[in-house]
């Protein structure tokens, strides 16, 4: 049987509907053989510890970030072909992975495959405001209930654009700018189903925050972005109209203008009530429905417009998403540890400071790690490789893995390719582990370090040290005080 090439990525606020999912995967008619990735994106509690028969399972934490966050972290760490990103509560049919394999050769020319949802309503009454609202998933388009990437895509756009707080447009933004709307995505066969969650009383109303992810999509894709996502325009104008009444009725019972103060009020109520009855007619209308219409109703206007005018204000200049670099390359000696020049003795390996807490920062969010490092005492006789290895094993022991080890064994004058400065351990490392050079990017403590990453086509930050000379600093592009003030451009974009 060919195996399927991707991992299944699965962002998780810790709902219980999660062990359900698990269940129907390691029940497939089909073996579930790839790893399944699942980001737990809660701030803080308990480990998640998940029992799922078969399932090659691995747990990781997001810290709050929000769903876009999580599933970026997800597919970072993913090392497959192919990314299968699903939803914590939506249950897969049983023949969906066997379906995925066919589903991934049909999309083989194109980046992305989306899946069927379904979502079940009750069959003994009209469905509810929020049950209807629901049921819109399955007809939505490029949705991550259920919905697969190829790897290399989504890192050549920097992945969900994380100003997307919510689980709203981060999807069909994503998909856009990958070309979905030229076809690079295409439908599959293969199911799920998406319950209706229970939902308290308000939910309609925190659904308003999606206006401001509105303004977003609108600066990033332009005035069109409605048509190009096959999306419904919604009912902002008309909320605006009924707000506009409202504050123009407010107006004039403070300024005791009889008039104003009665027009405005009449056109807030009927706004108002117009907003109830298209809510309320197609459901149930029993008296906990109606209840929950009307004092929603009064209040979704006004939240709606606040929220619009709030994403007008934040995102109106917003520059194209880049994300995080897939890779982070460090040198060794002066940048991540102290420099103890020709050193072989793994006892004086001293970190930097910060540096554990700030290489953990990026391993957290996803970010893979490798050093490059020139070691010409191996070349010169006053080491040898094992010294270097064994010193290489006490940097892990004390900052962490690492993805690779790239070193230099050559001494200056033998006219290798790849001492830095020459480009060449720089180059190895993104061949070698699958990166986009530009998506890469090198930390390093001196001016050799910053000539190799440029000659690679490698973004570069210098962090100097009292050895590093002024025209190096001078000549960087991107100067940081410390590692940990590197790390943390690079978290914020700035790379």
């Amino acid at each position: 049987m060919t195996p399927i090439p991707t991992s299944i990525v699965v962002p998780t606020v810790g709902r219980r509907s999660l062990s359900v999912l698990c269940d129907a995967l390691a029940e497939q008619t089909r073996p579930v053989d790839v790893p399944v990735i699942v980001v737990d994106d809660r701030q803080d509690g308990p480990d998640l510890h998940l029992d799922a028969a078969g399932l090659d399972l691995r747990v990781v934490r997001s810290r709050g970030g929000g769903p876009a966050r999580a599933r970026n972290v997800g597919w970072r760490i993913a090392r497959s072909e192919w990314v299968s990103f699903l939803d914590d509560d939506v249950v897969p049919d049983p023949d969906w992975f066997e379906v995925l394999a066919g589903d991934l050769e049909l999309a083989a020319s194109g980046v992305g495959s989306t899946g069927r949802v379904r979502v079940p309503l009750p069959a003994d009454r009209r469905p509810t405001d929020w049950e209807r609202g629901t049921a819109g998933l399955a007809h939505a388009r490029w949705i991550t209930a259920d919905l697969s990437y190829r790897r290399d895509a989504v890192s050549a756009v920097g992945g969900f654009d994380e100003r997307f707080p919510r689980a709203f447009r981060e999807d069909a933004d994503l998909a856009l700018r990958l070309g979905a709307d030229r076809g690079t995505v295409v439908a599959g066969a293969r199911r799920i189903t998406h319950p209706v969650r229970p939902a308290d009383d308000w939910a309609s109303l925190r659904q308003q925050a999606g206006n401001a992810d509105d303004r977003l999509m609108r600066a990033l894709h332009g005035p069109d972005w409605w048509t190009r996502a096959e999306a419904p325009r919604g009912r902002i104008r008309r909320h605006a109209a009924t707000t506009a009444a409202g504050l123009a009725g407010l107006a004039g019972l403070a300024s005791r203008r009889r008039r104003l103060a009665t027009l405005g009020a009449a056109g807030w109520l009927a706004g108002t009530a117009e907003l109830a009855w298209a809510r309320i007619a197609p459901g149930p209308r029993d008296a906990a429905e109606v209840r929950r219409m009307v004092l929603t109703s009064a209040a979704i206007p006004a939240a709606a417009c606040w929220h619009w005018l709030r994403g007008e204000l934040a995102h109106r200049h917003a520059p194209p998403w880049r994300g995080l670099p897939d890779l982070v390359l460090l040198d060794r000696d002066g940048t991540i540890v102290h420099d103890v020049p020709y050193n072989g003795d793994p006892a004086l390996v001293e970190p930097v400071a910060g540096a554990r807490a700030a290489l953990g920062r990026l391993r957290e969010r996803g970010v893979r790690l490798a050093v490059v490092t020139n070691q010409s005492a191996v070349g010169s006789g006053r080491l040898d490789r094992s010294q270097v290895d064994a010193v290489n094993a006490r940097v892990e022991e004390l900052l962490g893995p690492f993805e690779a080890w790239y070193v230099c064994p050559h001494a200056p004058g033998e006219g290798c390719s790849c001492r830095k400065p020459a480009p060449g351990l720089v180059k190895q490392a993104c061949a070698e582990l699958g990166v986009d050079p530009a998506r890469c990017v090198l930390v390093g403590d001196i001016g050799s370090d910053i000539e190799a990453a440029e000659a690679a086509g490698v973004a570069a930050h210098l962090v100097p040290t009292p050895q590093t000379r002024p025209e190096e600093v001078a000549a960087a592009p991107r100067v940081a005080v410390t590692l940990s003030a590197a790390v943390d451009r690079i978290l914020r974009g700035d790379w």
